[in-house]
């Protein structure tokens, strides 16, 4: 279908982050897809507005611009973004909306399981600088008291909080039928926060198919050309997979398991 409409790739990113990540995108995923970056308040032109930290402050924000897609759609997200992506998609089911064609996340632990970046949100001050300094989020030069202490570590232990939010929200039974959402979970090879074995584990939070996929690069492989790519990819077998189906029909469960057997 030459002429249909590109499946939108609506993205979340990782704590602390804006929406930059995601700017070089369009060119990356190839013809077909069409990246929607989804900026939380708290940063950047929403900066005035209170930042989320809770479930439902999260979905007070972002259930409204979801509930009438006008077409196929999936979700990513990366790291506290990939729990940001699991809670709408679950959100939407549960409210018996459209959910999307495949959830995709990226670096970030199942729910069920240890996060030591969530886990952080709990530490002092010194002690979460220490963590973010050992992951390189930490800019050379900056001292306490200084413009990164300041504007940016309250966003991340703000993020974090949610994160830890999110993830206990997820590990709560699924309201009404089972959440069979097609998932895809992705690790970078060098990540240590998240790596492959660790992202098996969500295959224990979706009745539906569950694919698994490494990419080059360590905690922060959004930046890099195989996630786009992987990502593009995805969203045309979504594409090929769930077509434009008549407005309250559901997408069948099926694409990410044409996509695991492209």
């Amino acid at each position: 279908m030459p002429d249909a409409p590109p499946v939108l790739l609506h993205c979340f990113a990782h704590a602390g982050a804006g929406v930059s990540a995601f700017h070089g995108w369009p060119a990356r995923l190839g013809p077909g897809a069409l990246p929607v970056a989804h900026l939380l308040p708290g940063r950047d032109r929403r900066r005035r507005e209170p930042r989320v930290t809770t479930q439902q402050a999260l979905l007070a924000d972002l259930l409204d611009g979801f509930r009438a897609p006008s077409g196929p759609f999936v979700l990513y997200g990366h790291s506290l973004g990939a729990m940001v992506a699991y809670t709408l998609a679950r959100a939407l089911h549960e409210a018996g909306l459209r959910t999307p064609g495949l959830l995709v996340v990226g670096a970030c632990p199942p729910p069920d399981g240890p996060s030591e970046l969530a886990d952080a949100c709990r530490r002092s001050p010194e002690g979460l600088v220490d963590l973010l300094e050992s992951l390189g989020v930490v800019p050379e030069g900056a001292r306490p008291g200084g413009l990164w202490h300041r504007a940016v570590l309250p966003v991340l232990r703000d993020d974090l909080t949610l994160a830890d939010s999110l993830r206990r929200a997820a590990r709560r039974p699924v309201a009404g039928s089972p959440f069979a959402v097609p998932l895809l979970a992705v690790a970078g090879d060098a990540d240590p926060l998240a790596p492959p074995e660790v992202m098996a584990g969500w295959e224990r939070f979706s009745a539906g198919p569950v694919v698994r996929r490494t990419v080059a690069g360590d905690h922060f492989f959004l930046r890099g050309p195989a996630l786009p790519a992987l990502l593009g990819r995805a969203c045309r077998v979504v594409g090929r997979a769930v077509g434009a189906p008549p407005a309250g029909t559901a997408a069948p469960a099926s694409p990410v398991t044409a996509f695991a057997q492209a």
